[in-house]
């Protein structure tokens, strides 16, 4: 008895559902190895694993003894939400960057996770063989970032066609747009300068910093976050006045997201650094580049939605109203 085959087209859609779920798990856990990493980062377990890739000389994972902390189990909870990570990275390959029903570029877009992945395993073997050198631990966070930022638009890509993109908005609205994507990038990038150079190292040994003064730093840094903020208001209202409607809630959305991380931001500031809030800001600063990448979503459509009529009565219904 044979089994009845599934029609292409039923496994055609079964395909996209599962390649959707795919690179949104991807999404959420690139996000969260943020967290974790920051986790370790805030509770000095940067070397808890005193090897890479093995945990320790011989022991792949964290011994128990006497002198036994908790910082091995958080270093190693990280390397396994990595090993996740790369589970769900190779599932987007397979499933969106082996699609040869879609374009070259998102097919090669599909694979950034994964490259992506091997390449922050690599950077962080070498943050815990050289010891945690601010260098290479802020390289960490930013490849994390731009890992996100590339994350979130495949998941935008994911639902749409391959058809040419069509703005929906105006040339200078779109400048706007290119310039509030570069001060995400240089509010990003100094944050991530201002925590090497606090008092969280990553160790409760080793004390390496960037040599610059973490208070004068934060004070560039908030300058960079007003600045976002005056794009970001100038763009909120060029779409309020023309944009389409997706455009409007995503402006919205991304304002609200960056006054809680200003927020977060001050009050972390003001109350010594405690750990639960810098975690918080590092989450919410994946967060503002996932609302930042959603926004630039929304200024363009693709395929049917691009060249769709305009929805309007039926011809038959218009000549029986004229």
């Amino acid at each position: 008895m044979t089994r009845p085959s599934v029609p292409a087209p039923l496994a055609a859609d079964r395909l996209a559902v599962w390649r959707r779920r795919a690179v949104l798990a991807n999404l959420v856990a690139q996000v969260l190895i943020i967290v974790t990493g920051g986790l370790v980062r805030l509770t000095a377990s940067g070397l808890g694993c005193s090897s890479w890739p093995s945990c320790e000389p011989g022991h792949f994972t964290p011994t128990l003894h006497d002198a036994t902390s908790y910082h091995p189990f958080i270093e190693f909870g990280n390397r396994t939400i990595t090993g996740v990570l790369v589970v769900l990275a190779l599932a987007v390959a397979l499933l969106a960057g082996l699609d040869r029903q879609r374009s070259a570029s998102y097919r090669a877009m599909a694979w950034v996770p994964l490259v992506g992945v091997v390449v922050q395993a690599v950077v962080g073997g070498m943050a815990v063989i050289y010891s945690l050198p601010p260098a290479v631990v802020s390289g960490h966070m930013l490849i994390s970032m731009a890992l996100v930022a590339v994350s979130t638009w495949l998941v935008i890509r994911s639902k749409e066609s391959d058809e040419v993109s069509v703005p929906t908005v105006d040339v200078t609205t779109r400048r706007l747009m290119a310039l509030l994507g570069v001060a995400a990038l240089v509010v990003v990038a100094l944050g991530v300068v201002v925590t090497g150079a606090g008092p969280h190292s990553g160790d409760d040994r080793v004390g390496y910093r960037f040599a610059v003064d973490p208070f004068a730093m934060a004070r560039v840094h908030s300058l960079a976050v007003w600045v976002f903020v005056a794009v970001l208001v100038a763009l909120l209202l060029r779409v309020r006045r023309s944009g389409p409607a997706a455009a409007r809630r995503a402006a919205w959305v991304l304002l609200v997201v960056t006054a809680a991380q200003a927020l977060i931001g001050y009050v972390q500031l003001f109350t010594g650094l405690p750990i639960a809030l810098v975690d918080l800001h590092m989450l919410g600063a994946a967060g503002l580049v996932i609302a930042t990448v959603l926004l630039a979503g929304t200024l363009r459509v693709r395929g049917s939605l691009a060249t769709a009529p305009v929805p309007g009565p039926a011809p038959a219904a218009a000549a029986r109203a004229a």
